[in-house]
């Protein structure tokens, strides 16, 4: 059971604002893959607010997986890969290049995306886009590697051969 947490990051929603879809269709995505959503909350675009609930789910409540949804683009409130930057001990860059890879099949305003993925200790972090289509497309495009690496993260398999 790989163990997860989802944090949507929202100036909007945080306040009420606006409905988190997004966050709500990982869930039931993860759920469907036998994942296991542990915690979710929505927070604004605040720099301490990311960094401070990333370090919660990954060293207090040592989810194996946090998935971000929200805050990758160019605007200005849009800092939720520095924030991921600022906590990971590890960069996982295979991850958002596959995601933005896979995008890029769809739309050309994939590149534009500044998701990153990392380690912290024994949790993988990734950031996916805040809408629901893209958040969705990307995740499954790495779903099929991830049961794998946090295996290998865990200490549960070692061999990445194949």
């Amino acid at each position: 059971m790989i163990r997860t947490a989802i944090l949507t990051i929202s100036d909007k929603g945080s306040k009420g604002e606006r409905i988190d879809e997004t966050g709500a269709v990982l869930k039931q995505l993860l759920e469907k893959e036998k994942y296991k959503v542990e915690y979710y909350n929505i927070i604004p675009d605040e720099m301490d607010e990311i960094v401070e609930e990333l370090i919660k789910a990954s060293d207090d409540l040592k989810v194996d997986l946090i998935l971000t949804n929200g805050g990758t683009g160019f605007s200005k409130r849009d800092i939720t890969p520095e924030a991921t930057i600022k906590v990971i001990k590890k960069q996982v860059p295979g991850i958002p290049e596959a995601m933005r890879l896979n995008s890029l099949k769809i739309t050309p305003k994939a590149m534009l995306s500044r998701a990153v993925a990392g380690i912290r200790n024994k949790t993988l972090i990734i950031n996916l886009p805040g809408s629901p289509k893209g958040a969705v497309e990307n995740l499954q495009a790495v779903m099929p590697a991830l049961k794998h690496g946090i295996e290998i993260l865990k200490g549960e398999a070692s061999e990445c051969a194949r």
